[in-house]
């Protein structure tokens, strides 16, 4: 009878020693979250004032303000600007014109 009580103290004792150890990792982890909830809240903010920051930088005033005075940047002329032009392109867009034209037409519909 001594060695089943001897027993059931040890298992009591290793029991207690468990139920101690996990309370103590469920508090260390709840700790973590609350740690890592409250570094999400501030890199949330920080995220928000620099997308806002970056809003203001690049609105068009001020990229060309920025252009103009610390790249030196200007509009060109009229005379130095050069139009690429591409046949294949202004083609397609001469058929396209003719077909709508040609549509619209009342002879083309059979009608005199």
């Amino acid at each position: 009878m001594t060695r089943l009580h001897l027993l059931m103290v040890v298992l009591l004792m290793g029991s207690c020693l468990l139920l101690v150890r996990t309370s103590y990792d469920a508090r260390r982890l709840f700790a973590a979250i609350d740690r890592a909830k409250s570094e999400e809240r501030a890199l949330d903010v920080e995220f928000k004032r620099l997308d806002a920051d970056r809003q203001a930088q690049a609105t068009h005033l001020r990229v060309e303000k920025v252009a103009r005075e610390k790249l030196h940047m200007r509009t060109p002329l009229p005379g130095v600007i050069v139009y690429a032009v591409d046949p294949a392109a202004e083609a397609a867009s001469a058929a396209v014109a003719a077909s709508s034209t040609s549509a619209a037409s009342p002879a083309a519909r059979g009608k005199p």
